[in-house]
């Protein structure tokens, strides 16, 4: 992106209006120049575009990016990923390619997981449901429970769904079947891309969604702790528990698409 902020720089410099020079100060060659500026223009405007498509996208995947961001999907395929209890490769259901990761519906691909683990960080895809479609994000993810392996970012077609008709607390942003998220979320149609986001520093956790914080809970909290009791999870040991675990994309069965997934460790 420097090299792309340069260009432009150089650019306006080509369109100064410094009040020192006059007309015997411009190149003899200015009238070509002149007329090439279109074509510098338009070849800067098709390079701009391409690489804030490919940021967009993700395929900078497993390298760092900016501020400390690092790329979770590399737009090409799903290296960095296994299933979850397993070493093998995610599964046919699961798709990468133009810098999109799809789970096709009605094709097993499993639950997957990041080879890596985190503790403290900010997480943030991009993500668009099918209609009556349901999936997830779980975080601080552990192999060692035979159920419910980590806190999950509920995402899902609210009005068709079941499950999101159940209420709330299993609607899109809700820490699933524990905590609502607040009535006014900016959430967009399903079918459009939303942008959704999550922050965990020491035991503070923090759910976004299209750039509004939605929900906020400590970990080991009351508030956690009533939710999780009145819960499908009251009887699971540990879970709610502050770990370094791994991010999960969970397979429902449904079609969902992710784009543009990055993360950043952060200290607390």
């Amino acid at each position: 992106m420097s090299e792309v902020r340069a260009g432009l720089s150089r650019l306006n410099g080509l369109g100064s209006s410094d009040p020192t020079r006059n007309k015997r100060d411009i190149d003899p060659l200015s009238r070509k120049n002149m007329s090439m500026r279109p074509t510098l223009l338009i070849a800067l405007a098709v390079f701009t575009s391409l690489v804030l498509l490919g940021a967009d996208n993700g395929e900078l995947g497993g390298k760092e990016k900016p501020d400390g961001w690092k790329a979770l999907f590399n737009g090409k395929d799903l290296k960095g990923w296994r299933l979850y209890k397993s070493q093998a490769p995610p599964g046919s259901g699961w798709k990468a390619e133009d810098g999109i990761v799809k789970k096709m519906a009605g094709i097993r691909g499993g639950d997957i997981i990041t080879e890596e683990q985190f503790g403290d960080f900010e997480l943030s895809w991009e993500w668009r449901i099918s209609p009556e479609g349901n999936n997830g994000v779980k975080y601080l993810v552990t192999e060692s429970r035979t159920s419910a392996p980590g806190p999950e970012y509920q995402m899902i077609d609210d009005d068709r769904h079941p499950d999101g008709k159940f209420g709330p607390k299993r609607q899109t942003a809700s820490l699933y079947d524990i905590l609502p998220p607040t009535k006014d979320r900016p959430i967009k149609p399903v079918g459009e891309w939303n942008t959704s986001g999550v922050i965990i520093r020491g035991s503070h956790v923090e759910h976004w969604l299209n750039g509004a914080k939605v929900l906020e809970y400590e970990l080991g909290g009351e508030a956690l702790k009533q939710g999780i009791a009145l819960s499908k999870f009251k009887k699971v040991s540990g879970f709610g528990d502050k770990i370094k675990g791994h991010i999960m994309l969970t397979d429902h069965g449904d079609e969902c698409s992710f784009r543009n997934m990055k993360i950043r460790e952060i200290s607390h």
